[in-house]
């Protein structure tokens, strides 16, 4: 299990979505989206290429699943409404390559290690894949799979 996230995060489109579609891991993105959004010291970080990336992650619902368009117009304003911190992904570019070429990730998925990088931040993805092909990477990225759960009442 990972140790909880009490600070900024960077956020990839894999999580993103599962606020607005009921898959695995929806409730745990809702629990992290809660615990840091409205945080101050902490937040929610992203490169402006998350929205685009979530976009096509709702397309593809409306193409393969059935996601009505209408409902899938309203969940992409609503995600436009989150507390985001997005930075340029012209920025990040340059380390992007690199982190693509050397871990052998796409250079969409390496942006969001370097943003995580440049803000000394842990990434948070529900790619499984994508976690363990950055297991040893020097930035810590954290399966949404793995947060910590609040304790069960009964």
């Amino acid at each position: 299990m990972i140790e909880p996230i009490t600070r900024a995060c960077v956020v990839d489109a894999s999580v993103g979505v599962k606020l607005f579609l009921d898959e695995s891991l929806s409730d745990e993105a809702h629990e992290l989206f809660a615990h840091l959004a409205d945080d101050p010291p902490a937040g929610l970080h992203v490169p402006d290429l998350f929205y685009i990336e979530c976009a096509n992650i709702l397309w593809k619902h409306h193409q393969r699943l059935g996601l009505p368009a209408g409902q899938a117009r309203e969940f992409m304003s609503q995600l436009g409404l989150l507390a985001l911190q997005s930075t340029p992904t012209a920025e990040l570019v340059s380390e992007a390559l690199d982190i693509a070429i050397d871990y052998q990730i796409t250079a969409y998925d390496a942006a969001y290690i370097a943003l995580a990088q440049r803000l000394s931040a842990p990434l948070v993805t529900a790619d499984h894949k994508l976690a363990r092909a950055l297991a040893a990477s020097p930035v810590p990225v954290r399966w949404l799979g793995d947060a910590p759960r609040p304790p069960d009442p009964w």
